[in-house]
């Protein structure tokens, strides 16, 4: 058998024990719901990853024109300053040497109305700042001294990095005031003809004026420009002229990133992602959805309630019934309504119990009375039996304590005393004829303890027991007698220590006892005559043999499970005996509260048998069935 049948068969016995109304509920489940959630799942896991794939491409669109933007910007001021770096005029009004200030007013009169520094001018988002250490050079206007310059953050940065040009993002106190503001500064060297004296340029973009153009570009993502983790713009709420560069979070980080590098300056466009407008969408539909929910969810969930009344009512008033059966008389349906197959079992069942209540009458009644008689006389053989065993115990307990008093004067009889009391309590203690097989252990640890007094170092014991066993029901008094019989005939008789060893445990819906002793075993012919009467005792038996004790227990396991027992015995003289017990689990029974238990098939050795003839397969299958129900629910 396939792995496949193997599963069709275990979902086949699970559905088969569940009830009509949890057959229905998984059902719903299963054949409605269960498809819906995952068909909705799948439809919104692909129309969320496309909207996050779309969203994705958006924000490289985004990154994309933020960059060329702001790259159109420095690189038109970058190519101002490489023209002005390049400018022979420049570099000889710099380097100038002046015999007076009107000459220098008069030369730098002549100097900006050059063209190229008048469209330099022009542009509103610039301011340009030429720096020289000429003494003779008069500060103001366009023109300041290198000193005031090497006073200011960018050029720290700039002599910092070593390159003749670059861009920086600082954030330092404004000239002649205490306040302080962010500047984006483009530096130049301006050595290109000559390196007598030292010359820069500054480029200073409007900061105003390039968060102004992040924002007219209105994009509906949040745009982060860091140079390192130092948001230098935005067109967010980290824009503040007047405030520290505020630092990027891992969280923002994990936007749509592009790094693109600018004189030097290394910048990383980080676009955040917007809220899911498939979420948002859902949001706005919900009423809609609700909707749906009721269409593709309640409404078959009503249906199949409907199913399940339709169906459990009817079939519920069928159990009643059958439950209702004391094994006297059978009680009609009061209702036959119904054209389906459930309508048509009761109109059968009623015909049935119709034909039926006269024939139960007339034997039911014999033969409880003759299975009463029965059961009676069973329970006075047992009886018997049990009365045999008490004085059989009770020597062996009382020649322990008497051998053991008269060798030494020991506080310790006071404990063997208690031993036989616990012996001496099961013995007379018979409301129950049986008990748990870890109660029926502990009355064997109590039986050794109390014969190791009596043999000292030479007795040894172990007892195991499988936890899924010990409160499995077996005859009282069963395990023990065995013990007993290794303690006395395989222990006594050898002078080296032994060891006596009880297992029980459970195979393949079978109980195995098993009894073993180290003693000196037993020649192969008592062997064999020892396995016979062990597996064919009975009554006659124990009134011919001397020794009742083995005999007396195998008797009562072989009534207890209907001679469904069986006995083994192995053994070789001077090395031991072993004994094992085989009884099928279905005879018998575990502790009260152990849910798990099988059911015990005691008592249903004298069965009622009843003759039916009649052509209704229907008729005889319902008939079969009451039976069961007034016979303890089994039917031979």
């Amino acid at each position: 058998m396939n792995i496949i049948e193997k599963f069709i068969k275990v979902l086949e016995r699970y559905m088969d024990n569940l009830s009509i109304k949890k057959k229905f509920i998984q059902l719903y489940i299963f054949c409605v719901l269960l498809p819906l959630i995952i068909t909705d799942s799948v439809v919104l896991y692909i129309v969320d990853s496309m909207e996050s794939q779309r969203q994705y491409h958006g924000m490289a669109n985004v990154a994309n024109a933020v960059s060329y933007n702001i790259s159109a910007l420095v690189e038109n001021a970058g190519e101002i300053a490489k023209s002005m770096y390049t400018n022979r005029r420049m570099n000889s009004f710099l380097e100038k040497q002046y015999e007076s200030n009107s000459d220098y007013y008069a030369e730098y009169q002549n100097f900006f109305q050059d063209s190229t520094l008048e469209s330099v001018l022009g542009m509103n988002q610039i301011v340009f700042t030429m720096y020289t250490d000429n003494p003779t050079v008069v500060k103001g206007g366009k023109i300041d001294t290198m000193s005031n310059l090497k006073e200011t953050a960018a050029y720290e940065a700039w002599k910092e990095r070593g390159e003749n040009e670059g861009l920086f993002f600082v954030y330092e106190r404004k000239r002649y005031a205490n306040s302080y503001r962010r500047k984006i500064i483009l530096l130049q060297n301006l050595d290109f003809f000559s390196k007598d004296q030292e010359k820069m340029l500054q480029i200073e973009f409007d900061y105003n004026s390039m968060m102004r153009m992040l924002r007219r570009m209105k994009f509906d993502n949040e745009v982060l420009i860091c140079q390192g983790d130092a948001i230098v713009l935005s067109n967010g709420p980290f824009s503040g002229v007047g405030k520290k560069f505020d630092m990027i979070s891992v969280q923002q980080k994990m936007g749509y990133k592009q790094t693109i590098t600018l004189h030097g300056a290394k910048l990383d466009i980080y676009v955040l992602k917007a809220d899911n407008r498939v979420r948002s969408k859902i949001v706005r539909f919900l009423p809609i959805l609700g909707f749906l929910v009721i269409i593709n969810v309640v409404l078959p969930m009503g249906f199949v309630l409907l199913l399940n009344h339709s169906f459990t009512k009817r079939i519920r008033g069928l159990s009643k019934v059958f439950q209702s059966v004391n094994g006297e008389h059978l009680v009609q349906m009061a209702h036959e309504d119904g054209r389906d197959e459930i309508g048509s079992m009761i109109r059968n069942y009623n015909r049935m119990v119709k034909r039926t209540n006269e024939l139960i009458q007339t034997v039911y009644k014999n033969k409880i009375k003759e299975q009463e008689i029965l059961v009676g006389r069973k329970n006075a053989e047992l009886l018997a039996l049990q009365s045999q065993i008490n004085p059989h115990f009770l020597f062996n307990a009382l020649e322990s304590i008497r051998m053991r008093s008269l060798l030494k004067e020991e506080n310790e009889t006071a404990d063997m005393v208690e031993k036989l009391a616990i012996m001496q309590r099961q013995y007379v203690d018979w409301g129950n004829d049986s008990v748990e097989i870890e109660q029926e252990l502990e009355f064997v640890k109590a039986y050794l303890s109390l014969q190791k007094y009596r043999f000292g170092d030479r007795l040894n014991y172990n007892l195991e027991i499988d936890p899924e066993c010990a409160q499995i029901r077996i005859p009282k008094l069963t395990i023990v007698t065995f013990v007993e019989n290794a303690c006395v005939h395989g222990i006594e008789s050898k002078a080296s220590p032994g060891w006596i060893f009880v297992r029980a445990y459970k195979r393949e819906e079978q109980l195995y006892i098993e009894i073993e002793d180290t003693g000196s075993g037993i020649e192969e012919q008592k062997l064999y005559q020892m396995q016979h009467d062990m597996q064919n005792a009975d009554i006659e038996m124990l009134k011919n043999k001397k020794s009742v004790g083995m005999l007396n227990a195998c008797l009562r396991l072989k009534m207890y499970t209907e001679d469904h027992v069986c006995f083994e015995i192995e053994g070789e003289e001077g090395v031991g005996t072993w004994i094992t017990i085989c009884i099928p689990m279905e005879y018998l029974s575990f502790a009260e509260g152990c849910v798990n238990g099988p059911v015990c098939k005691r008592g249903e050795r004298n069965m009622l048998k009843v003759l039916l003839v009649d052509d209704e397969p229907f008729i005889i299958q319902g008939i079969k069935v009451l039976i069961e129900t007034g016979n303890e629910g089994r039917l031979y």
